[in-house]
């Protein structure tokens, strides 16, 4: 029997060096057998910030060779869904289902705030791979 296609996900923030890279390394550790994921940036830092690494490295989860990568239409077509969760409306010309996450953007906030969003986007995380496992053909 052929292996079931994994879906493509695209998670988006503001400078993809935050919440979308928490959002690609839990999705990658919990999912990467219903998924694949990858994250970008409507205006991307350049770098994914020392405390983004630190906090998802307390869920033992090792993004610190993530980089910072630009939100492209043409590139989020060739996914099978996106998530945004910048808080701004992504351009248009998307033709993917895209979804909105409300989540905070911790930048220059304290390592508390870190792990709250850090935690938020695991939970909303879960939350899609269990989704995606319903919804796959069962073998």
């Amino acid at each position: 029997m052929k292996p079931q296609k994994r879906k493509r996900v695209l998670f988006v923030c503001v400078g993809n060096c935050c919440r979308s890279q928490m959002a690609e390394g839990f999705a990658t550790h919990h999912g990467s057998d219903v998924l694949t994921a990858e994250s970008a940036g409507l205006a991307p830092a350049g770098v994914v910030v020392d405390q983004t690494v630190r906090s998802m490295s307390g869920k033992n989860i090792d993004i610190s060779s993530h980089y910072s990568k630009a939100f492209r239409i043409d590139e989020a077509n060739d996914f099978d869904l996106v998530v945004n969760m910048s808080g701004y409306d992504l351009p248009q010309g998307i033709g993917v289902p895209v979804v909105e996450w409300d989540v905070p953007d911790p930048i220059g906030e304290s390592d508390e705030v870190y792990v709250t969003v850090r935690d938020q986007i695991e939970t909303l995380v879960m939350q899609l791979v269990a989704e995606l496992r319903r919804r796959a053909p069962k073998a």
